[in-house]
């Protein structure tokens, strides 16, 4: 799916984030999809 990815579609979508939430959301964006794979991993996990 992801096959064609390349870096300046990759800095494209940067940009983006950048102007839509500003440098200082970005960070707190980031740690929150982080917890959430993490609690994700740990429900699956949990369910083996």
């Amino acid at each position: 799916m992801f096959q064609n990815i390349g870096t300046p579609e990759i800095v494209i979508v940067a940009l983006v984030l950048l102007v839509l939430f500003g440098g200082k959301k970005i960070p707190e964006l980031v740690r929150g999809i982080g917890e959430s794979i993490r609690e994700f991993r740990k429900g699956l996990k949990d369910e083996k």
